[in-house]
């Protein structure tokens, strides 16, 4: 009897340690935080793809044309500037040179369709846009006093009209300009064209636009000829009809004292982004329509002035049409949830084997995490397919059948495999709430895991945690 004594503790304490709820519960979160790790892999993968995605729009916006921001059109009229510059002994020299004044239209009416077209590289899909626009503008005759510049020295003859676009190549052809009482007037690109305008960045996915962001300047854009030889042949009205190409953003800086846009096309899901909101829109099921009012008082811009390249911008206003590539940010949210989602099935499945007296094998819970794992690269490989909804749906039906059946092999009931399933289903759904409830993740989150908390305290209020559930005496 004394040689089995060894073994009989060796067995009671292998006996323990498969039966003790402490250990379970520790080996559980040991389990939990080893799959912590594969988690932020997937993770991983899924800001690797979003950023793929990202640099192939911007690729093939690039070969198409840029985000677009047009300006103006203002009126530059050149004029001699006279100065004294003094000379050795006393004398003195009269230098003359070639300064520009520059004018505002006092009204600026912009009316555009905007077509979109998808354009395919591989899986990922860009939005690009032809928009059809005609600029109406009035400029009330030059205040050359105002500007301290002598009438006489004013070269009416070399007078012209600019427009700023941010980048040329989504001009085909050169745009007509009609000046009232003349006729039409041809076009000419330049690139240096006496203003600047902030160029647009190229959208990025990762971080849905608040609104059009500005970088670098550009100062190209095209210019017309007013053919003025004095201030008798001044004309206020001006009208340039174009078609111009771009990719994403359509933006405008409000050059006029008073500026009206209105823009339409058939595009069901437009964002408009800026310093001013439309002050109406209608946006139905298969087109948009949207107009803006912006006054003098709300730009940051002078009505004339002399001498400098003026920066065009700060007010910047108009519409964004993207592809909706929202799969990756909502993959990435739920992927953040997945620890939830591991720890409330394994609380769960603790609870069953703890109240029916069911035995659950460690690698049983390391086979159903790796499983709760891999759903989210059957989510992202499926939303880069056929979108999130329907992945997250394809995704989670596949797993828990998975888990289910999986579940037939420890659980000695029918039932208990259907209250698993139900369960996993509920967990799935309420992931799928709060990724779609930006607004309100917080709230319905923090309901939801209140009623899981108050759920498992009324499950779990009969168990004796310090009693061993078998005896081990003898």
């Amino acid at each position: 009897m004394e040689n089995l004594q060894p073994t009989n503790l060796f067995d009671r304490f292998n006996r323990w340690l498969s039966e003790s709820i402490t250990v379970k519960l520790i080996s559980i979160g040991f389990l939990m935080l080893v799959l912590l790790i594969p988690a932020s892999w997937v993770e991983h993968l899924m800001e690797e793809r979003q950023h793929r995605a990202e640099s192939v729009m911007a690729e093939v916006s690039d070969k198409w044309s840029g985000s677009q921001t047009l300006s103006g059109p203002v009126l530059v009229i050149p004029y001699k500037y006279r100065e004294t510059v003094k000379l050795d002994k006393g004398q003195t020299e009269v230098k003359e040179s070639i300064r520009k004044a520059f004018f505002l239209p006092e009204t600026l009416q912009i009316t555009g369709v905007v077509n979109p077209e998808k354009l395919h590289r591989g899986i990922f899909d860009v939005v690009v846009y032809e928009a059809s626009l005609t600029m109406n503008a009035v400029f009330s005759k030059p205040d050359f006093k105002r500007l301290d510049i002598a009438e006489e020295l004013v070269l009416w003859s070399e007078a012209h009209l600019v427009v700023a676009v941010s980048d040329l190549r989504g001009i085909s052809k050169n745009p007509p300009v009609v000046l009232l009482g003349q006729h039409t007037l041809t076009s000419e690109p330049a690139q240096h064209i006496g203003i600047a305008i902030s160029k647009p960045k190229p959208p990025e996915q990762a971080v849905i636009y608040n609104a059009i962001s500005l970088q670098q300047q550009s100062t190209t854009g095209f210019t017309v000829d007013a053919n003025w030889s004095s201030d008798t042949d001044f004309t206020s009205e001006a009208e340039i009809s174009f078609t111009l190409k771009g990719s994403s953003v359509l933006g405008f800086v409000p050059s006029g004292k008073t500026t009206a846009v209105k823009l339409s096309g058939p595009w069901p899901n437009p964002s408009f982004d800026g310093d001013f909101l439309p002050a109406t829109r209608e946006v139905t099921e298969k087109d948009f329509t949207a107009t803006w009012q912006i006054l003098h008082f709300n730009r940051p811009l002078a009505q004339s002035w002399k001498d400098r390249e003026e920066e065009l911008s700060g007010s910047t206003f108009g519409l964004k049409l993207l592809m909706p590539v929202d799969q990756y940010q909502k993959s990435i949210r739920t992927a953040k949830y997945g620890i939830l989602v591991i720890l409330l099935t394994f609380v769960s499945l603790v609870l069953v084997e703890i109240t029916q007296r069911v035995r659950i094998h460690p690698f049983q819970y390391i086979l159903i995490g790796a499983a709760l794992i891999i759903y989210y690269t059957l989510l992202l490989s499926f939303s880069e397919q056929v979108g999130f909804a329907k992945a997250y749906w394809i995704s989670t039906m596949a797993t828990v059948a998975l888990l289910a059946a999986y579940s037939t092999t420890f659980f000695n009931m029918r039932r208990l495999t259907w209250l698993f399933a139900l369960l996993l289903v509920a967990f799935y759904t309420f992931i799928f709430v709060i990724v779609l409830q930006q607004d309100y993740s917080l709230l319905i989150g923090s309901i939801g895991l209140f009623l899981v908390l108050a759920a498992l305290m009324y499950f779990s209020r009969q168990i004796k945690w310090y009693k061993e559930p078998v005896d081990l005496k003898g």
